[in-house]
């Protein structure tokens, strides 16, 4: 498995990048496409289409490209010197999750099957998407996908030993959970978590109403699709709405178009604040932050002359009647 940049094009389009593998058993390629930049999405999608075709292959071979494994110059995190071991990269992850071998290569001569191959290409492939005219991405791939076929029926050896050796995907395996990108993340206390510019509201659930500072796994999916996990299971939740702080006024506003004075973004407001108007029918009333009391301006408050406080106890009635 490996990546070629070259002028796939000649001039015609952007430089492209062509992520591809090849069977080392028999000297097909699996599949292959053509990515702007060689990237770990593009290796998630090369790994994704060889297991739904051909399953799951026993080991890949690559490059030491960062990719595949983390630099080992770079000094251990604290989470790596207590865990005693590297942490993995996304595509390194995704390898173990499926149980395939990772072997990375120490020089570019020793994975010489795939270079050989970029030099095929890069002579046959070349001059196939210049007779096609191919000037953009997508009819780069359109052309190599036609191209693929052809080329393996021609170059395909046999084997040296009949049979498959790629393993069948087994049932309980999300693969679209497994080919993607992984975070951890912590709830925040309204209960939300956020990845980029994206922000989730969790919903409550059966057994839990909130999930606030509690360690969630955020997966990125291919389809750009966010799915949150919490000890094994997903997490309902919605894109949150927008902030408090852009739905009001900086201070003391309300919310534009807001109804009847509800305030979008703020915590209720106490029972009491809403004098006899109650709970049921909700009108603008004071704004929680104006019903705060405000230091030095706060009297002692002074009881009545009538108050029960100035007035004696007196027992009425005895205890055995």
């Amino acid at each position: 498995m490996d990546g070629s940049r070259h002028a796939w094009l000649q001039g015609r389009g952007p430089y492209l990048s062509l992520v591809g593998a090849i069977d080392d058993a028999t000297g097909t390629v699996p599949y292959a496409l053509f990515r702007e930049q060689e990237d770990a999405q593009g290796y998630f999608l090369l790994l994704r289409q060889i297991i739904q075709n051909k399953g799951i292959p026993l080991a890949l071979y690559s490059d030491r490209h960062s990719i595949f494994s983390v630099n080992p110059k770079r000094p251990e995190s604290l989470e790596e010197q207590l865990a005693g071991e590297r942490q993995l990269t996304q595509v390194g992850r995704a390898l173990k999750e499926l149980g395939v071998q990772s072997i990375l290569a120490l020089s570019p001569q020793a994975k010489g099957r795939v270079e050989r191959l970029w030099g095929t290409f890069q002579d046959r492939l070349v001059a196939e998407l210049r007779l096609a005219g191919a000037t953009t991405l997508e009819d780069a791939n359109e052309v190599l996908w036609e191209f693929l076929p052809r080329f393996n029926d021609r170059f395909a050896v046999p084997p040296a030993q009949a049979g498959s050796a790629y393993r069948p995907l087994e049932s309980g395996i999300c693969l679209q959970g497994v080919l993607c990108f992984k975070y951890q993340r912590t709830v925040a206390k309204d209960n939300t978590v956020r990845l980029g510019g994206r922000t989730l509201q969790l919903l409550p659930g059966l057994d839990r109403l909130s999930y606030a500072h509690a360690r969630v796994e955020m997966q990125e999916r291919l389809d750009g699709s966010l799915v949150l996990h919490y000890q094994g299971r997903v997490l309902a939740t919605q894109d949150a709405p927008a902030q408090a702080g852009t739905l009001r006024a900086r201070k003391g506003g309300r919310a534009p178009n807001s109804q009847a004075g509800l305030r979008v973004g703020v915590s209720p407001i106490p029972f009491h604040l809403y004098g006899a108007q109650g709970i049921g029918e909700v009108g603008p009333g004071p704004d929680p932050e104006d019903a705060r009391p405000q230091a030095g301006n706060l009297a002692p408050h002074k009881p009545g002359p009538n108050h029960p406080w100035r007035k004696p106890f007196l027992l009425t009635k005895s205890l055995n009647n």
